[in-house]
C-alpha cells in the first residue's frame, strides 16, 4: 500500500503495553503515516513510534492529564470524532476504548484492531462501578454516563469496515456487543527476547495492574495461607488496600522494565494470572522463559496455555482453576506441584505468537482488505 495516506488512530500514549507494541508494528509497515491520539506522554514510548507526526485532541490539554485522564470518559467519544481525517485512504485504529469511534472519509478504508469492546461499560461495568467500588455520588452519575457510551460504542462501530480481533474471547465479544464478524490475529509477543535461563526460584510470580478484576487479592490469601514466597510486580488504585492485608512473605515491586522483567519471568517457579484478560500478553511472555502458568479459565488465557487435562504432563503448560476463589487456586497450585515440567515445549508453545508471525499475518490482512476494498492490487 505504499502509495496509500495513512493514519493510525490510537486512544493514548502513556506508556509503553501491549497495545503499544501492536502500534508499533503499525509504525514500521507505514512508516509516513500519522498518529492521531487523545493524549500524548513521550518519555516511555518506543522510538518507532515518536519518530512518526502526532496528533493529539483537547484531552491532551487538560489539567491532571498524566494521572487522572480517565476521570475524562465522558468526554472522549467527542475527543475522537473532532479529528478530522480528510484526505486519508487507509485508517488503521488500534482501539480498547474510543479509537474506532473516529468519523473516516466518505472513501477511506478504516480497519479496526480490537484489543477489547470498552470493557468499563460492558461485561466489566460491575467490577469498575458496582456499588462498593464507588461513593453515592459517582453511583447517582456514572450509570447514566455509561448508559450513552454503550449507546455510543454501539453506533460508531458501524464506522468500521473491517474489525480484526485480537483474540477468540474478543471476536466473541464484538460479535455479542456490535453484532459483527471479525478476523482474529492474535498480538505480538517479543519471544525472542524472553528466553529461559535454566533458572528455578522460590517465588511465585504475577505481573499485573492492581485493580480489582485482577484478583490479586483473592491470591494474596492464599499465599498468605501457604507461607510461600510470592512477588507481584505493578501498581494501580489497589495498591495500598494490597498491601496491608499482605503477608510478610509476599512483595511488592513497581512496574519493572523489559530487562529487569526477564530475570523476574526466569528466576520464578511459576506464573499466577488469577484475573479474565481479552488475551494477555504476561502468560505468554513468561512461557517464552519457560515457565508454567497457573490462570483462571476464562478469556484469551485459554487461547495461549495449553492446560493439564489429567493425561500427559509433559504436553502441557500450565494449570487452569475454574472459578476465582482461595480453594480453586489452591488446588491448581497443588497440581502444579505434581507436575514434572517440560521447559522446552512451555517455550515452543509461546513462540506461536511471535513478533514475525503477526507481522506477517496482519501485512496479509491488511493487503487483503485494501485490495477487496480498491478492487485491484496495491503491494505494501
Amino acid at each position: 500500500m505504499e502509495n496509500a495516506k495513512v493514519a493510525l488512530i490510537h486512544d493514548w500514549l502513556m506508556g509503553m503495553r501491549g497495545g503499544e507494541k501492536v502500534l508499533e508494528i503499525f509504525c514500521h509497515l507505514f512508516p509516513e503515516s500519522d498518529i492521531y491520539t487523545l493524549l500524548y506522554e513521550s518519555s516511555d514510548l518506543s522510538e518507532e513510534i515518536k519518530n512518526h507526526r502526532i496528533f493529539t485532541s483537547f484531552i491532551n490539554r487538560l489539567p491532571f492529564k498524566n494521572k487522572k485522564y480517565r476521570n475524562y470518559l465522558p468526554l472522549f467519544p467527542t475527543a475522537i470524532e473532532l479529528f478530522n481525517l480528510k484526505g486519508y485512504d487507509l485508517i488503521i485504529s488500534s482501539s480498547h476504548c474510543v479509537a474506532k469511534g473516529i468519523i473516516p472519509p466518505p472513501d477511506a478504508l478504516h480497519i479496526s484492531y480490537i484489543h477489547t469492546p470498552m470493557r468499563y461499560v460492558w461485561d466489566m461495568y460491575h467490577e469498575y462501578f458496582g456499588r462498593e467500588k464507588i461513593g453515592i455520588v459517582k453511583r447517582l452519575i456514572i450509570p447514566a454516563f455509561a448508559n450513552y457510551l454503550r449507546t455510543w460504542d454501539v453506533a460508531s462501530s458501524k464506522r468500521v469496515d473491517c474489525f480484526i480481533a485480537n483474540s477468540n474471547h474478543v471476536a466473541m465479544r464484538i460479535k455479542k456487543y456490535y453484532r459483527r464478524d471479525s478476523i482474529v490475529i492474535h498480538p505480538p509477543v517479543e519471544t525472542n527476547f524472553y528466553k529461559p535461563a535454566d533458572k528455578i526460584g522460590e517465588y511465585f510470580l504475577i505481573v499485573s495492574a492492581l485493580v480489582p478484576y485482577k484478583k490479586v487479592d483473592i491470591t494474596i490469601k492464599v499465599f498468605n495461607h501457604l507461607q510461600k514466597p510470592l512477588l507481584i510486580i505493578g501498581n494501580g488504585p489497589e495498591e495500598r488496600r494490597l498491601k496491608a492485608m499482605a503477608g510478610s512473605n509476599v512483595s511488592f515491586k513497581d512496574w519493572q522494565p523489559p530487562s529487569a522483567l526477564l530475570k523476574y519471568y526466569q528466576d520464578c517457579r511459576a506464573l499466577l494470572f488469577p484475573g479474565e484478560e481479552d488475551f494477555g500478553i504476561v502468560p505468554v511472555e513468561a512461557q517464552a522463559c519457560g515457565k508454567p502458568v497457573i490462570a483462571y479459565k476464562r478469556g484469551g488465557v485459554t487461547e495461549t496455555v495449553i492446560g493439564y487435562n489429567g493425561d500427559n504432563d509433559r504436553k502441557c503448560t500450565g494449570v487452569f482453576f475454574e472459578e476465582q476463589n482461595e480453594k480453586n487456586i489452591l488446588k491448581a497450585i497443588e497440581k502444579f506441584n505434581s507436575i514434572q515440567w517440560n521447559s522446552e515445549f512451555i517455550r515452543h508453545q509461546a513462540q506461536k505468537f511471535s513478533v514475525n508471525r503477526f507481522r506477517d499475518e496482519i501485512t496479509t490482512v491488511f493487503r487483503k482488505f485494501y485490495t477487496d476494498y480498491n478492487k485491484n492490487t496495491i503491494e505494501i
